[in-house]
């Protein structure tokens, strides 16, 4: 009998759920909306889960029952301890199958990386980084809290510098900057002073949306712009770093993959990154993910049966995963 795997990639503001089979087609796609339990609960968070996965499951026109191996990778499983309330939120599914979960950054590992092992760096909205070794026994992580803790190189963050800097600007702190031109016009302000007492008083809000702003202000030759961005490229290579020394990868050749919005960016950003990285670990190769990281949760879901990914079945996942994205889905 054929045997079928699911992968679910629970989500910030969105969630994704594929089916497959042994070759690596993919023959069910299905999305929901926003999973991380931090913002929608955990009620939010199975809601999610179970969405996705049904929508994926009629898709590909087949029960739970025929799933041989799921994973899942759920944005706001950062602690161990929180594993109990996640795999009872898993249950809820009724999967009569072995699965594993994983916090959703390790999805960049399982989908971009040649055989499923090194370091994730993620940079969307926030960050995060996580790997694993080769053997898969240890794994290395950050604490994906953000600034408080002392991470942050996400677009939330980068928006967050920007703001600063316009201060820094109006108390003559810091030089005058372009960025002030471009967000007040996006928020909509009469001018520099009106946009900081707006946002002190909540009459104004900035947010992770605006940070394509600061690329365009850097990329016109702006000084600043252009500072926030290799601060923001340094603190993701020192992420990324952490987690290097963690798994002793320091003198391996492995592989980095960069995974989110803010890598569409390009160099800029990336340049920096690199550099930081390989003044640690100079045999790491870096790689931009190409494909949805649910394909890396239909992966893990593989590894649960026993069954290894060949490079062919990571080609044709990759492959198909493009065809499922282009059916109808219901959105949650």
């Amino acid at each position: 009998m054929p045997r079928y795997f699911l992968g679910v990639d629970i989500g910030s503001t969105k969630s994704h759920a594929c089916v497959a089979d042994e070759t690596g087609t993919i023959l069910g796609f299905g999305n929901a909306g926003a999973g991380n339990h931090e913002s929608v609960g955990y009620e939010g968070m199975i809601r999610a889960l179970g969405d996705a996965t049904q929508h994926a499951l009629v898709d590909a026109g087949i029960s739970k029952n025929a799933i041989a191996g799921a994973g899942f990778g759920i944005s706001g499983f950062d602690w161990h301890m929180e594993r109990v309330a996640m795999l009872k939120a898993i249950s809820t599914l009724e999967l009569d199958a072995p699965f594993e979960v994983v916090n959703d950054a390790m999805l960049g590992v399982l989908a971009g990386s040649v055989e499923g092992w090194g370091v994730a760096v993620v940079s969307g909205t926030g960050c995060n980084c996580r790997g694993r070794t080769h053997d898969r026994k240890r794994e290395g992580m950050v604490t994906g809290a953000g600034s408080l803790l002392g991470e942050g190189a996400g677009a939330g963050e980068l928006v967050a510098w920007a703001i600063q800097a316009l201060a820094h600007q109006w108390t003559r702190r810091g030089p005058p900057t372009k960025l002030s031109d471009a967000l007040i016009q996006r928020a909509g302000a009469r001018d520099l002073e009106d946009l900081l007492e707006g946002l002190v008083n909540f009459r104004y809000e900035l947010d992770a949306s605006a940070a394509p702003l600061v690329f365009q202000v850097a990329s016109e030759g702006d000084a600043v712009a252009q500072a926030l961005i290799q601060r923001a490229g340094r603190e993701l290579g020192e992420l990324a770093n952490a987690v290097i020394r963690q798994l002793d990868f320091q003198t391996c050749e492995f592989e980095i993959v960069l995974v989110g919005s803010m890598f569409n960016a390009g160099e800029r950003l990336i340049q920096p990154l690199r550099e930081t990285v390989l003044a640690l670990a100079p045999g790491a190769r870096f790689i931009k993910l190409s494909c949805p990281p649910v394909v890396g949760a239909v992966l893990l879901g593989m590894e649960q049966a026993n069954l290894a990914p060949t490079k062919q079945i990571r080609a044709r996942l990759n492959e198909t995963i493009v065809y499922a994205q282009r059916a109808p889905m219901v959105v949650a």
